[in-house]
């Protein structure tokens, strides 16, 4: 018998019996019997070669060998417990990493709310965000570079999982000096030769190929591209570089001398559905967690999805 024989199970019964200062009640907690105990702990200690506790009949106390073991077992009793928790939330998906690939803005709207949701119930689960457009995102889905991405809902070609969410109001942000400001709305007709500024990431392509086609023989549009992000975008409708089209979900954050108004057309405002795409294979604990929350939000009333 050597000491690498010494099971954690033994530890935890030297630590019980250290603090109880009596076998008999060390066993009782312990839910044994007292012979059970007694005999185990004279195994740890020929298996150390060492007295671990004085017994007499005023009860037991730990010898100074004992101390210096007890200092031992109680740290690798905290680690294992430690490392057996982390462990079971892991398994359950209560911590580790989520990546997330995400279209739009996150200053409002659903998906802003779908990601505090998650996080006031999964603290100890670190989400990782990585922003592309449609054609990014599902490459990496597919190379397992993120786990779920949450976008505009994209043709057929995705023949994994999906989950219809919620749907965003398309806004067209402008500079609060336009004459359009006196408006409620907009209507897409109105947009017909203004210069328009575009990011070319993003919802940014998609939400220009839109325009053009409700713009579709109005001409020639005013197009600017811009490799920038949202907010430098906005500082430059404020400075009267032109107009931007962007999801309601970035209406959050206000900039000065920006006015946000929706745009319409004959059935009222116009709106972009949201999908959640994932891979079948995918086997991250956190990933199952965050989409029952999306189920139970955001309910899939259709069929083969």
């Amino acid at each position: 018998m050597t000491a690498a024989a010494i099971e954690l199970r033994d530890l935890r019964w030297v630590i019980v019996a250290a603090k109880h200062r009596s076998l008999r009640q060390a066993a009782e907690a312990l839910h044994i019997r007292q012979s059970t105990l007694s005999r185990r702990l004279r195994d740890v200690e020929y298996r150390l070669g060492a007295t671990l506790f004085e017994r007499s009949n005023g009860g037991t106390r730990p010898t100074a060998a004992g101390y210096e073991f007890l200092e031992a077992a109680r740290r690798i009793v905290e680690e294992a417990d430690t490392v057996f928790s982390r462990l079971r939330t892991r398994g359950r998906g209560e911590n580790g990493q989520l990546t997330i690939g995400v279209y739009a803005s996150l200053s409002t709207g659903n998906l802003r709310a779908t990601l505090t949701d998650h996080h006031r119930r999964f603290p100890d689960v670190d989400v990782y965000m990585i922003d592309g457009g449609h054609d990014r995102l599902m490459c990496d889905l597919i190379t397992n570079a993120i786990d779920i991405a949450i976008m505009t809902t994209c043709g057929p070609s995705w023949d994994d999982r999906r989950l219809p969410l919620w749907s965003e109001r398309v806004i067209v942000a402008m500079p609060a000096q336009h004459p359009f400001c006196a408006r409620s709305m907009i209507n897409w007709s109105d947009l017909a030769n203004e210069r328009m500024l575009f990011p070319q990431r993003g919802p940014g392509p998609e939400l220009e190929r839109l325009l053009t086609a409700k713009l579709h023989g109005s001409g020639p549009q005013r197009i600017l591209h811009h490799d920038v992000s949202l907010d430098r975008l906005l500082s430059l409708v404020g400075a009267e570089y032109g107009m931007l089209l962007m999801l309601e979900g970035a209406t959050g954050v206000h900039y000065e001398g920006v006015i946000y108004r929706e745009v319409h057309e004959e059935e009222g405002p116009t709106r972009l559905d949201f999908t959640a795409y994932w891979r079948q294979a995918n086997n991250n604990p956190t990933l199952e967690p965050f989409l029952a929350m999306l189920r139970e939000r955001h309910p899939d009333l259709s069929a083969g999805t």
